[in-house]
């Protein structure tokens, strides 16, 4: 089956998107960092808790999550940093 969208593992980190975790007060050290980076070709990757597991079961209806997919979680606050960075949608 051919999906809509691939993550392609080949892009690079180009760039922090918000505050570091440090800068958040969200780590402790250098472990357990959560942060949003954009990727050298536009694409997101969240580094936060894997909660796949907890989650699965409780998804809504019209959610899902393929086997190859996980569900991560971050404070709020990591997102909310985050919003300057963002671009608004293009309708």
């Amino acid at each position: 089956m051919t999906r809509a969208w691939e993550a392609d593992p080949s892009a690079s980190f180009a760039r922090r998107l918000g505050k570091s975790a440090h800068e958040l007060g969200t780590t402790g050290g250098r472990d357990g960092c959560p942060d949003i980076w954009q990727l050298d070709n536009g694409d997101v990757a969240v580094i936060g808790r894997d909660l796949t597991n907890t989650y699965r079961a409780k998804l809504p209806d019209d959610a899902s999550i393929a086997p190859d997919e996980r569900i991560v979680v971050i404070p709020g606050s990591t997102l909310s940093a985050a919003k300057p960075d963002i671009p608004d949608a293009r309708a």
